[in-house]
């Protein structure tokens, strides 16, 4: 008796263990099922930089979005259907969130070298890196194994993707929340080193803040109009000096107070997080470091595993 209990015993903690450790995401994860992955994804990436430098950081923004709305689960490609409202529409994503045929295009790549093995949340990783590294920027090993959502939460995603109006203490309660610390938060935030901005997000910022270089917000007011619903979507780089070079000008932009977003320019405002901009400004082999480790953390978050959820077979609708 003893010993059949001591048996099932050690059986649960197998089961236990071979549970946690499957549902662990590795850089391996498709090597065996999947060894052109890398390529299929890289080439298709690579292209769509060549055609359109701004796709790059479209690209990351996606991944970024999915992660933060209930996982890195591939959610926010999700189309609507008459059963539920996906994230496509909410405000953090509407008329600003792209890059989706691009998605398409490397999802139809990575299915003619393995067709059903390689999810679109991990294309979206996949991605994210290949964007930064053509745009100059670090590497990183990429840990897959994620599996695609079959719903979608536009409320999770006006809730939890930080707002451009964001003050300091919201951003680093948003990150921790995500299991992110202040330093990922900023590290991450360098991401602004590339992209374009609406007129929207950062009108109020350019008119009635402070801690803004006057000639900075002379040339931002000049593409966009004080008046609500004029010039809405008129675009201004979130990068003054080099918009589509992944580097650390960012940091110095912050610093000499032309931060394009409020969100921005919170970082070095004379709060905690001064010393770490300061940090990324003098070093940048510190800031490729961090920016590739917050990455990885990032990429952690919340994953579907396992059995939980699906690989889809097309990345805008369920299987």
């Amino acid at each position: 008796m003893a010993s059949s209990t001591m048996a099932l015993v050690i059986f649960s903690l197998l089961v236990v263990f071979l549970g946690s450790s499957s549902a662990q995401l590795s850089t391996s994860y498709y090597s065996k099922t999947c060894p052109n992955v890398f390529s299929a994804v890289k080439s298709t990436v690579q292209s769509a930089i060549s055609n359109e430098r701004r796709i790059g950081a479209s690209l990351l923004r996606l991944h970024f979005h999915d992660c933060f709305v209930n996982g890195c689960d591939g959610s926010i490609l999700l189309d609507d259907t008459s059963s539920f409202t996906g994230e496509k529409t909410a405000v953090p994503n509407n008329g600003s969130a792209r890059g989706f045929e691009v998605v398409d295009k490397i999802k139809s790549a990575v299915e003619k070298v393995c067709p059903g093995v390689v999810s679109c949340a991990d294309i979206l990783a996949i991605a994210s890196r290949d964007s930064v590294v053509t745009l100059g920027g670090p590497t990183w090993k990429v840990k897959l194994g994620r599996r695609d959502a079959r719903t979608a939460s536009r409320s999770a995603a006006n809730t939890n993707i930080p707002a451009p109006t964001s003050n300091l203490n919201r951003l680093i309660s948003s990150f921790s929340s995500k299991g992110l610390s202040a330093k990922d938060m900023v590290a991450l935030s360098g991401s602004h080193t590339i992209g374009l901005a609406r007129c929207t997000s950062f009108r109020n910022r350019i008119y009635t803040e402070t801690n803004i270089d006057s000639s900075f917000a002379r040339t931002r007011q000049s593409n966009c109009p004080r008046a609500a619903g004029s010039g809405d979507n008129n675009l201004a780089p979130l990068d003054l000096q080099t918009p589509t070079a992944f580097n650390n000008d960012y940091y110095q932009n912050l610093i000499n107070r032309r931060g394009l977003l409020h969100s921005d320019q919170q970082l070095f405002n004379g709060g905690s997080t001064d010393s770490q901009v300061r940090a990324y400004y003098n070093s940048p082999s510190s800031f490729n470091a961090d920016f590739a480790a917050a990455m990885i953390k990032m990429g952690d978050v919340s994953p579907l595993t396992g059995s939980r959820g699906e690989v889809r077979k097309n990345c805008r609708r369920v299987n």
